[in-house]
């Protein structure tokens, strides 16, 4: 069993300026910064992001709890095309029981070069009986509003540039 999530991300800003965003390890510590990670490490080597970081555990039902424990580490890994327009994403979380995979991708919806739209795609599995779909909504209800602050910092950025 597994659920998945959707969200689409809006910058004013062209393409090339959100793909190269993604690429740059200086944006990617600040959204762990801003997701007040425990601990992080950031690398990006090619086409490829390495990101692990350690978060507190808050605010989660206690059978997740203890589960899971006060802190998760994150082992989020993404492959991206050439051009940073379209990537897949694996998220693990070592010694728990649920991962997370989908993918990425930057499109210019209105066509006018100014406005991207970065659509992520999600699907969160975790093999535990009973309370598999319950973790799963959780999990996903973490990475969408870690998304949403990846979002904000992403704005913060663009508009600094």
């Amino acid at each position: 069993m597994s659920k998945q999530l959707s969200i689409d991300l809006t910058y004013d800003a062209p393409v090339a300026d959100v793909a190269k965003m993604i690429a740059d390890p200086a944006f990617r510590e600040r959204v762990c910064d801003a997701q007040h990670a425990l601990s992080r490490s950031v690398t990006v080597d090619g086409r490829r992001v390495a990101i692990v970081y350690t978060q507190k555990v808050e605010g989660v039902p206690s059978f997740a709890t203890k589960l899971v424990g006060e802190s998760i580490e994150v082992h989020q890994d993404e492959t991206w095309s050439d051009d940073f327009t379209s990537g897949d994403i694996t998220v693990a979380l070592p010694g728990k029981p649920g991962e997370l995979s989908g993918t990425a991708r930057l499109t210019d919806p209105d066509g006018t070069g100014t406005r991207t739209v970065e659509t992520i795609a999600l699907t969160a599995t975790v093999r535990v009986p009973l309370v598999a779909g319950k973790l799963e909504d959780l999990i996903l209800g973490i990475f969408e509003k870690a998304l949403t602050k990846e979002h904000q910092v992403g704005v913060a950025w663009l508009g600094e540039r």
